[in-house]
């Protein structure tokens, strides 16, 4: 197989005109309202594909592929979906990137060309299945047709047509001629799971080897002929704007070629890198701080706690909670979620050559054409003259989710003669990203006995999606919000989830891996451990008594319990904690086992998770993203939060905005459970139950319980609850 990552010059007048003469076309569908769009604009053409398979007569398939990979094995997972349903030698599958046109290849489950929310298994599963389905019943049509035999008669395998009876054999690209003059059948059957040859199959990831040598070229490798190397600042301040720069001495480090001065950042243009770096630090630079220059971590704080305690916009609700609340006595916490940056390996970057009539991009990004429509608009050109050339990313994260970098990059471009590569410094991205919202959510809750019989949740923080896809921000409810709350896995009769909207005072918000259900998971799973501990209960045993109507994750429950030897003695300041959650389309449970010491620093002995994804594309894909999730959740529950001190962003880089490290990292033992169902969300659902579980685990160890993230080791050494 091979990977290709540079953006394709394909247009669908290309693809379903000329193409044709020397390769067969497929396209599988989007929605019926964005095909008669399409086809007023062009009725000549039969199908609106989201993404294209074509075959040429080397027995080449090509997939145009809308969704972007950053390491989650995407592209050999899409590969094999469409390599099994195809019949298809997996060796002969070549994926190139789509150009950005979201009528063409917007992802089902956002309506947009994104790649996020672990959605491009799961939307494109259906899809790709049946344009493979579609295209090999064509291809067998063609072989039949030619050996005048019935379509019964044949079969398929490793990219060719089979006549068993007479011994015949064609391959797809001998038969790709025939095939296009036919019309493709509706309605092909799939295969039974029972006859897959390659989904399900620990197949190696097979960009790995290029990734290895170096061949694969990130967005910060771009190299162009006659291209300059720039870094910039931004004021210390959040939202604060460039006063006067003072550029004497960096005029005079040889390599220096130009200063840009806009009015919320300063570039430096060099020959190399570490010209424009040391070009940026002779600087001197008065800064306009702004309104936020008072705002600090207290200030974010306190207005969101305050705000918490007012009533929210009801997201979901069943029984009566208010009723049943009043009467009797109730169980009340509150627990919070601290502002995070996302950390990318490969910073922010960009290159750019911007002229009077064309702006080209080089870039890595979850969202194409979104970043094409902000580099038109920055470089005041139509995006019909805007090229965005895609590479692979090093991480997203939801970082390239967003477009300033890219906005940013063409407005330096502007001043500039030529290509220019702009590199963002670790301290410039920590120090300007757009934050993982602080959240705080206020429980109540009811017991009968030990049965928990009301529950009202209530989740305070930003909507994300009000400003990054406001549609999806309905009746005052954010869903992403909301999500993993809404559809709790537990059976209570009287149940209210609510949300109340607050924008943190200077700070920008965005997408984080995980998104709300890390918030929601970790107050709602440490909260059923209190509850647990106050009717002398375990806290499996416990949970497991409201999982009647979630078989997957009463599945899962039983199976952590037994593969991490729960209930069996450990030593003192040892403790397991455990955590189950519903995201994703994905049921998981985490046992996590950790000592404590004295002074309150942790140390995580072992991780055990079972896992049902649904169907498996690729199992050793999968028990990496649960590898590399977990200890991204659970670096973020040990270290992680970004704090504001007279507006100005604390943390720098790796030294005080830490990550786990190799010493640090426990034994992960990963259990999938054999399913039939779609295939679920694994890259961020496997960051959302380590930190909970983790909680719980010190909880069981100390007697401690925690209510706000990062662990407090001041707390556990001195034996105090957060509240």
């Amino acid at each position: 197989m091979t990977v290709t990552v540079e953006l394709p010059e394909i247009s669908r007048r290309r693809l379903f005109g000329g193409a044709l003469a020397t390769g067969f076309v497929f396209a599988f569908h989007l929605p019926l309202g964005a095909a008669k769009a399409s086809q007023a604009k062009d009725p000549a053409e039969k199908f609106v594909p989201n993404a294209y398979i074509r075959i040429d007569q080397a027995g080449q398939v090509t997939l145009v592929m809308p969704q972007v990979e950053m390491g989650q094995g995407i592209y050999t997972g899409v590969a094999t979906i469409l390599a099994e349903e195809l019949s298809a030698d997996l060796a002969q599958v070549v994926l190139q990137h789509a150009p950005p046109d979201e009528k063409l290849y917007a992802n089902p489950s956002f309506g947009i060309q994104a790649t996020g929310g672990s959605t491009s298994v799961r939307a494109f599963w259906t899809p790709l299945r049946k344009a493979g389905a579609t295209a090999r019943a064509t291809l067998i049509k063609a072989a039949a047709d030619r050996w005048q035999v019935t379509p019964a008669s044949c079969s398929t395998a490793e990219g060719a047509v089979l006549h068993y009876e007479t011994g015949r054999k064609l391959r797809y690209g001998e038969l790709v001629d025939a095939a296009s003059k036919l019309t493709p059948p509706s309605d092909v059957p799939l295969k039974d799971p029972k006859d897959f040859v390659l989904i399900g199959k620990p197949l190696k990831r097979l960009d790995t080897p290029d990734k290895v040598n170096g061949k694969v070229i990130y967005g910060i490798d771009t190299m162009l002929p006659g291209m300059k190397f720039a870094t910039l600042a931004q004021c210390p301040v959040l939202g604060g704007k460039v006063a006067n720069v003072e550029d004497d001495a960096a005029t005079k480090i040889p390599g220096v070629r130009q200063i840009v001065v806009l009015d919320d950042l300063v570039a430096v243009v060099g020959d190399h890198m570490w010209a424009a770096k040391r070009g940026l630090e002779a600087l001197k630079i008065t800064w306009d701080e702004g309104e936020n220059a008072n705002v600090s971590s207290r200030d974010i704080w306190d207005h969101l706690r305050a705000a918490s305690e007012k009533n929210g916009a009801v997201a979901k609700s069943v029984g009566d909670v208010a009723k049943v609340l009043n009467f009797g006595e109730s169980f009340d916490a509150s627990y919070e979620m601290p502002l995070l940056a996302h950390a990318t390996m490969e910073p922010p970057n960009c290159t750019v050559h911007v002229t009077s009539n064309s702006c080209d991009v080089w870039v890595g990004t979850q969202i194409i054409a979104r970043a094409r429509s902000v580099a038109a608009n920055a470089a005041g050109l139509s995006e019909e003259k805007v090229t965005i050339h895609q590479h692979l990313l090093g991480g997203g994260f939801g970082r390239r989710l967003e477009v300033d970098m890219i906005a940013a990059a063409v407005r330096i471009g502007n001043k500039v003669d030529g290509p220019v590569k702009i590199v963002w410094t670790r301290e410039e991205d920590i120090q300007h990203d757009l934050y993982r919202p602080v959240y705080r959510d206020k429980i109540s809750a009811r017991l009968s006995g030990d049965k928990l019989i009301a529950f009202k949740y209530r989740v305070a923080g930003s909507s994300v999606v009000a400003r990054w896809l406001p549609p999806g921000f309905k009746n005052g409810i954010d869903n992403d919000a909301v999500d993993s709350a809404v559809d709790t896995p537990y059976d209570i009769p009287n149940f209210q989830v609510e949300y109340v909207r607050v924008e943190p005072p200077a700070v920008p918000t965005g997408f984080w891996r995980g998104v709300g259900p890390n918030n929601n998971v970790f107050a709602i799973e440490s909260f059923m451990d209190e509850l647990a501990r106050k009717v002398n209960k375990d806290p499996i045993a416990f949970r497991r008594d409201m999982l009647g109507k979630a078989p997957r994750i009463q599945r899962v429950l039983d199976l952590v319990a037994q593969k991490s030897n729960w209930g069996q003695p450990l030593p003192s300041r040892v403790g397991r904690g455990v955590s189950v959650q519903p995201t994703f389309d994905t049921s998981i449970a985490t046992v996590v086992e950790a000592e404590v010491d004295t002074s309150g620093d942790v140390y995580i002995r072992q991780v055990t998770l079972a896992v049902d994804c649904g169907v498996v594309v690729n199992p050793d894909t999968v028990v990496a993203q649960v590898e590399g999730g977990m200890i991204f959740g659970l670096t973020a529950a040990l270290y992680g939060e970004i704090t504001l001190e007279k507006g100005r962003v604390q943390q720098s880089n790796f030294h005080d905005y830490r990550m786990l490290r190799i010493d640090q990292i426990p034994k992960i033992d990963v259990h999938l459970v054999k399913s039939g169902e779609a295939p679920g969300g694994i890259g961020e659902a496997s960051v959302v139950g380590g930190p909970p579980a983790l909680r719980n685990a010190i909880f069981a160890a100390t007697g401690v319980a925690l209510r706000r993230l990062p662990i407090d080791r001041r707390l556990i050494a001195e034996k105090k609850s957060w509240w």
